[in-house]
């Protein structure tokens, strides 16, 4: 497989992970550790700010599937990175619990780190 499909099948899970967290919230926020309401749903204002951050994986992702470039996928990529690091940099040290804060650190660090790597002898 080419680095340039292993990049564009990243890309493509960035933006299946933005749609699905749109449609359910609670697949970021329970991991997070977010405060729910009873019977387990987001609170409104937290969904919001999820389905914001999901909306800018989604577009971000399909930017990766969609890029014809080196260049427009490169930037592409490393948008995807610049905004996996700032997830990693305010989930792990934002969120109220420990755990949570080194489960979605890591995630995200990880992610950013695969999508990096990705970009190693990019060819359109």
């Amino acid at each position: 497989m080419r680095t340039t499909d292993i990049n564009r099948l990243l890309g493509a899970a960035t933006a299946l992970y933005g749609a699905a967290i749109m449609a359910r919230p609670e697949w970021l926020a329970k991991p997070c550790a977010l405060p729910l309401e009873p019977g387990g749903r987001v609170p409104q204002d937290t969904g919001l700010l999820i389905r914001a951050f999901g909306s800018r994986d989604l577009v971000i992702g399909l930017a990766m599937v969609a890029a014809t470039g080196e260049d427009t996928r490169r930037l592409a990529t490393w948008c995807r990175v610049a905004a996996d690091t700032s997830d990693a940099v305010i989930f792990g040290t934002q969120l109220p619990h420990r755990q949570a804060r080194l489960k979605a650190a890591g995630a995200a660090v990880s992610w950013a780190a695969l999508c990096a790597l990705s970009l190693r002898n990019i060819r359109s």
